[in-house]
């Protein structure tokens, strides 16, 4: 397993409703949900993504913007457009909340020409699709990540709030699959169109760290290296494995001072410092996520058969021991 694929394992779109509408200007969505990750595609059209505290994008035909959470953000005609803000979030899949009545793929010809109440869908999470079909009308397609465990925040803290996939590369073939999948109905579209913006997502988020001159995050060039990247490798497949870096450097073929030295100049920190972070991220899932699991049982998990040490380097990486952490993640009970 790379660290990419680790990362993004938890980041999946899953259930969310898919429309046409025609986005005719003016128009104004406000996309309200403040969702870790946000996915937006121009198929045809034009449009101006303004993102909270931030200045406008200009996101033209098949671009790609992501935008990271928790603010909020407008996706408009033009800057400083007379149309009234509609807010979209998971209410925009009922009509009665300004929603759609045209939804997986069938529209209306006969329908007046609006924004997200007229003819806009967003699923329980926060996903959708808009599909112009009038003079100057947009094409959108938006879709909300939700971002579960302390894994893929690991992503997230290495993305910076808006980044841009310019047209071109790996993601057109997708937006290619994308425009046909939304333009029909058919038995399992769901499931298709759900894994599309997980396929889009991803290679919109490649693109963005191979760009040159850009600032990707050290894990990322890392992988790369012939020696260092297979060292990542391991400590991701095996990370509860017995590993010094004396084992480590047997297995990828070179001296332990070469690993030692090679690994901390590319990734920032000695191969065991990176492992106890790593251990304790996975560990930290497991204490949310397996209710009956004991701290005991998730130490064991990440390698350690000492709970006690466990506890101690869990606290020192996370600030809180592996019980505190495991009651502040609790949701409340409800009143």
């Amino acid at each position: 397993m790379d660290v990419f694929s680790d990362l993004i394992r938890g980041v999946r779109a899953h259930g969310s409703l898919f429309a046409s509408s025609t986005l005719s200007p003016p128009w104004a969505l406000h996309f309200v949900d403040g969702a870790p990750l946000t996915l937006c595609t121009v198929i045809d059209g034009a449009g101006w993504l303004v993102p909270e505290g931030r200045p406008p994008e200009l996101l033209r035909a098949r671009e790609t913007i992501v935008v990271r959470g928790p603010g909020t953000f407008t996706f408009v005609d033009e800057v400083g457009t007379t149309a009234e803000p509609i807010e979209c979030g998971e209410d925009c899949a009922t009509p009665e909340q300004g929603g759609t009545r045209h939804r997986l793929g069938w529209h209306d010809p006969g329908g007046d020409a609006g924004g997200c109440g007229d003819g806009q869908v967003y699923g329980g999470d926060g996903q959708g699709y808009g599909r112009g079909n009038g003079p100057g009308a947009t094409t959108l397609i938006v879709g909300a990540y939700p971002v579960r465990g302390e894994i893929s925040r690991r992503l997230l803290e290495a993305l910076p709030v808006v980044l841009r996939a310019d047209d071109g590369g790996a993601s057109d073939a997708v937006l290619d699959h994308l425009a046909a999948e939304v333009a029909v109905d058919t038995p399992g579209q769901q499931v298709v169109l759900d894994r599309l913006l997980d396929w889009m997502l991803v290679c919109t988020l490649r693109e963005w760290f191979d760009r040159p001159g850009g600032e990707r995050p050290a894990w990322w060039a890392a992988q790369r290296d012939p020696v260092v990247g297979d060292a990542l490798r391991l400590l991701h497949a095996e990370p509860a494995a017995p590993w010094t870096v004396a084992a480590l450097a047997g297995r990828t073929g070179v001296s332990r001072s070469t690993l030692a030295k090679r690994f901390a100049d590319l990734v920032g920190e000695p191969p065991l410092t990176y492992l106890t972070r790593w251990r304790m991220t996975l560990a930290a899932d497991l204490l949310v996520e397996q209710h009956d699991a004991t701290v005991a049982d998730v130490a064991r998990a990440v390698g350690y058969s000492d709970p006690f040490g466990f506890s101690a380097a869990f606290k020192r990486v996370r600030g809180a021991n592996p019980s505190e952490f495991r009651g502040s993640r609790r949701p409340s009970p409800a009143r």
